[in-house]
């Protein structure tokens, strides 16, 4: 463990420095690791494990992510079983399964648990709002959370670039009084940058809030506002996106990644930051109240019951492939695409 300062505040957080790679293979190598589910974060996490010498199955139903693990060389009948194969196998159970998902197949997980078996999630929300799941795991294995702060892609990308996504972790209940080795071993294992603290309840909340606030939802709405406003003002598409998403993705958000905002405004011009600083209040107090709203929500459960209920709604999957549809033909995503083509890169 590390004492490093965040913003004024000492956090003890997990390097590559006090755990090792071959320390977390040490730790890891009497352990058999199934992955329930070769989605984003499946596929992503069992290859990392497995390039750096981990043992691990995966467990998951025919349909095109069975056919895209055997693409990946998991081999069937072997490295490649049911959900149910792969947790009697098992000494360490990802559990990285849809939230919904985990709902439904809880109950044949859990009679096919081994006692002293490591329960695994990358997140909390089956186990948080599990008066809504059912997912109660047994007093005779640990449970416990390694939970990357990047998408499942991300996950790959940046591991096989040699860096890694940051991750959350938690033990939620140590059976064995390995738990918390455990944990940070298999953090390691997938290629996590550092690893810190934080509880189940805790990570499920700030990843719902997150999502649907400033990484994903929010992002989309604000700058959906901004296009719509310069295009009611006569703005062409060109300029209107240009002005609103790609100044922003193709150059000041790396300058934020580099150094912070403050580096971000400072190589803007003087202009811009005597804006920019003078607005920035006022969308945070106009926001603000709308994430507290959020918070309330997500933390009350009637975010989870959505998930829960309009997932298994007749034509679900038809229907989010019908907004994500809208959105991609859009004006203001149409424009995008348009743009993204005439990238120098691409010319």
């Amino acid at each position: 463990m590390a004492d490093i300062e965040f913003g004024g505040v000492i956090e003890s957080v997990v390097t590559r420095k006090e755990f090792t790679l071959e320390h977390a293979k040490e730790v890891l190598k009497d352990e058999t690791v199934a992955v329930l589910g070769y989605g984003i974060q499946g596929r992503s996490q069992a290859l990392n494990m497995r390039d750096n010498g981990i043992n691990v199955v995966v467990g998951q139903r025919p349909g095109k992510s069975y056919d895209a693990a055997v693409k990946d060389g998991w081999i069937p009948g072997k490295t490649l079983l049911t959900l149910e194969e792969a947790v009697r196998k098992a000494t360490v159970v990802q559990y990285l399964l849809t939230d919904a998902g985990q709902k439904d197949n809880w109950p044949a997980v859990k009679a096919a648990l081994r006692p002293g078996s490591a329960l695994y999630f990358s997140h909390g929300f089956s186990i948080t709002f599990r008066d809504q799941t059912g997912v109660v795991p047994p007093d005779n294995v640990d449970v416990i959370l390694v939970a990357p702060k990047g998408p499942g892609a991300a996950v790959r990308t940046l591991f096989l670039a040699g860096k890694g996504v940051n991750s959350s972790y938690a033990v939620y209940q140590d059976s064995t009084g390995r738990a918390k080795e455990r944990t940070i071993a298999l953090g390691m294992a997938i290629g996590s940058g550092y690893l810190f603290p934080t509880t189940i309840e805790k990570e499920a909340i700030s990843d719902l809030v997150g999502e649907r606030g400033v990484l994903l939802g929010a992002l989309a709405g604000i700058m959906e506002a901004q296009y719509q406003t310069f295009r009611g003002r006569g703005h062409s598409p060109s300029e209107a996106f240009n002005e609103t998403v790609e100044e922003l993705t193709q150059g000041l958000i790396g300058l934020v990644a580099e150094k912070g905002m403050d580096f971000m405004f400072a190589n803007c011009s003087e202009t811009a930051r005597i804006g920019a600083l003078r607005w920035a209040p006022r969308f945070r107090d106009t926001v603000r109240p709308l994430f507290e709203a959020l918070y309330d929500s997500v933390e009350s459960g009637k975010e989870a019951n959505v998930v829960l209920t309009e997932s298994k709604e007749p034509g679900f999957k038809e229907d989010l492939s019908g907004r994500l549809e809208r959105m991609r033909n859009s004006e203001m995503w149409r424009a995008g695409q348009t743009v993204r083509d005439l990238r120098p890169e691409k010319n």
